[in-house]
């Protein structure tokens, strides 16, 4: 997939930057979307604080403070050992200890990690709460993999890992590939080595052993909210509207739910093979019995409700509506899915995923004047949720699920007037991609340089 860039002209004071990412990495093209995409956004701010640029802040914040990379070797259950890659990127602290999931993909590698831990530095900071940013990850793959197999690689991984990890160092969550289940198995291997019960050392963990309720909601429940939040700015809300949402893990199944009691109606999901079509409206109780039990493929949604109907391959974004989630992954709306979206009466985009919608496609949204909601303000729910866990885990305590739901509500509702002043502060008024790059960038270098050289 080809990613289109900005003219040259568009990162004046930041092109010296720019070139000096793309010349030290120059295999990782996720990585240097992400930060293109934050440096086109603060040619303002350089121009109105030059104290940034003379104290090299841009550079200090696109080199990870800490990049881990090692080997994770564990037995499969024909008693063969099989080996994988591990990686942890601790990118920056100035606002608390590194905060960001760990994905378990065939996809991962170093640049994968760099560019959801450079969009987790600012997602972070958008939320208010004292978190820094960092990712982690492994190519090892937990589809078809037995209990036995995933914690045996678990287990191996956190071996390794647990050296650099702590509640005041790094505190890593789930993201792709890993859930309850794997935090389970990675806490248990740091209890046993470490012989100390740190629960806060992770997040995303078993209500019954120190997680949070909502957490397993949050980043869907928290992109609804955004979306909400961005309707209301126009008068609008989502009463009625026709959503279509891309994926069907854990972000998009809760962001449909989120957007059903909201009054719209999902009519699509997908996944790697395909996507359904339920224009009734999209049975969340078959889609999470599918995936979340059975771990099956969506087509089955199509066997088990008969007016639904499966599409194999094709875009889900083919599907006309008038709100679009994409919740799967980095750069899957490009171009011509955007202007299929538009030519459906597509009015507002929010990403659940990070990095979903190409720069491109995000062009195209911003020039029709939909509603566009960036990853690291729109999804920020999740992070947001496992630091109100780490709260909880500080203080040995349990908040109700209704309390903790208010509390993300809130911290959304707070992240979206913080993107939305801000553009209009810095002269982009609607364009929350310029409003949450500024806010999560000021917040972090104004740090940075309280604390001297970091």
């Amino acid at each position: 997939m080809t990613v289109q860039h900005a003219p040259a002209e568009d990162l004046r004071l930041t092109a010296g930057v720019h070139a000096a990412v793309l010349a030290r990495d120059p295999a990782q093209s996720e990585f240097h979307q992400a930060v293109r995409e934050v440096l086109e956004s603060l040619e303002p701010v350089l121009a109105r604080r030059p104290e940034y640029t003379r104290h090299r802040v841009l550079e200090r914040l696109c080199e990870p403070e800490r990049q881990l990379v090692f080997r994770v070797p564990w037995v499969d259950d024909e008693g063969r050992i099989q080996v994988n890659r591990g990686f942890r990127v601790e990118f920056n602290s100035a606002l608390g200890p590194y905060k960001g999931g760990l994905r378990f993909h065939p996809s991962v590698n170093l640049g994968i990690v760099k560019f959801l831990g450079f969009e987790q530095i600012f997602k972070n900071a958008l939320t208010g709460l004292p978190i820094g940013g960092g990712k982690g990850g492994a190519d090892f793959d937990p589809k078809g993999r037995s209990d036995g197999e995933i914690m045996r690689f678990c287990q191996s991984f956190m071996t390794e890992l647990h050296r650099h990890l702590g509640e005041h160092t790094d505190v890593p969550a789930g993201d792709i590939g890993v859930g309850t289940r794997e935090i389970g198995y990675l806490f248990g291997q740091y209890k046993r080595i470490t012989n100390r019960y740190e629960s806060g050392v992770l997040t995303g963990k078993g209500l019954n052993w120190g997680g949070s309720h909502v957490r397993t909601e949050a980043t869907g429940y928290g992109t609804v909210y955004f979306v909400a939040e961005m309707l209301a700015a126009r008068g609008q809300d989502l009463d009625g509207r026709r959503v279509v949402v891309s994926g069907s893990g854990n972000v998009a199944i809760y962001a449909a739910r989120k957007a059903h009691e909201l009054g719209a109606r999902v009519v699509a999901l997908s996944d790697s093979g395909g996507y359904v079509v339920d224009d009734e409206g999209i049975d969340l109780d078959v889609i999470k019995d599918i995936k979340e039990v059975r771990r099956a493929r969506i087509k089955e949604y199509a066997e088990a409700v008969p007016r639904a109907r499966y599409i194999e391959g094709g875009s889900v974004w083919d599907v006309p509506c008038t709100v679009a989630l994409p919740c799967a992954t980095q750069n899957e709306l490009d171009e011509t899915a955007a202007r299929a979206l538009l030519a459906g009466g597509v009015v507002a985009v929010a990403e659940g995923a990070n990095m979903p919608t190409t720069p491109g496609a995000v062009r195209l949204f911003q020039d029709a004047d939909v509603a566009f909601g960036p990853g690291k303000a729109v999804n920020a729910g999740g992070v947001a949720t496992s630091a109100l866990e780490m709260a909880q885990n500080a203080g040995r305590d349990s908040w109700t699920f209704e309390d903790t739901d208010r509390r993300l509500a809130a911290i959304m509702a707070t992240i979206h007037t913080t993107c939305r002043t801000t553009a209009e502060e810095y002269g982009a008024p609607g364009n929350y991609v310029v409003g949450a790059n500024i806010a999560g960038f000021l917040k972090v270098a104004d740090t940075m340089l309280d604390l001297g050289v970091i």
